[in-house]
């Protein structure tokens, strides 16, 4: 049996809910993944089964990380992706390509980026999403994270899908947002595929009906 390979997780269940499922599956208690998905996000999904492989998974989580990410101008999410509440923003003038391009180009690199609220980054102890959830204040501290990458694949207002590879912590949803308030129109996340973690890419997923 091989001790670490790649699944695909679709749009609803959570990365723990594919876990439990391959725990199901396999007939096994040790078993972890590599890089959480969030429910709405689809994409490779890196699975280490046995007390040695979980333990490797954490050196995996720090390598690139490749996704397809779909932006709504227009509109803020208190969630930063399609779960949250939406609130219009009203808009003097739409961006230009070249407005856009000009404001994607600025995120490559080294950047700081402030976490969603609903993230699970912790906060004495306890994951900020679910304080959110509790009506809780949330006070986040930006962070340093790297954006190696950052491509445009199409624009065409409302909407900008791009290319995005990264290193270890980036939130895309954070980005969606933070491309929105830098041309002054708002924006969230509304799809996002990772299509590859390490050497692990969509071509080397193993179908769950095969495991």
């Amino acid at each position: 049996m091989i001790d670490i390979f790649a699944i695909y997780k679709p749009k609803g269940p959570t990365s723990n809910d594919m876990v439990q499922l391959v725990k199901r599956k396999l007939g096994v208690k040790k078993v972890g993944h590599a890089g959480t998905l969030d429910p709405l996000a689809t994409g490779v999904l890196v699975i280490g089964v046995g007390r040695e492989a979980t333990r490797q998974l954490a050196q995996i989580v720090k390598k690139e990380k490749e996704y397809i990410a779909k932006i709504k101008f227009g509109e803020n999410s208190t969630t930063d992706d399609e779960e949250g509440k939406k609130v219009k923003i009203k808009i003097a003038k739409i961006p230009t390509t070249s407005q856009v391009k000009a404001v994607v180009e600025q995120f490559q690199g080294n950047i700081l980026q402030l976490p969603p609220i609903y993230s699970a980054v912790k906060i004495k102890g306890k994951k900020a999403y679910k304080l959110a959830r509790a009506g809780e204040k949330v006070e986040l501290k930006h962070r340093q994270v790297e954006i190696k990458k950052i491509k445009i694949l199409n624009y065409q207002w409302p909407y900008l899908k791009l290319q995005v590879i990264t290193g270890p912590g980036v939130y895309i949803r954070a980005l969606a947002r933070d491309i929105g308030e830098k041309l002054g129109v708002g924006g969230y996340l509304a799809d996002l595929e990772r299509v590859r973690v390490g050497d692990f890419t969509k071509n080397d997923v193993i179908l769950l009906e095969k495991i």
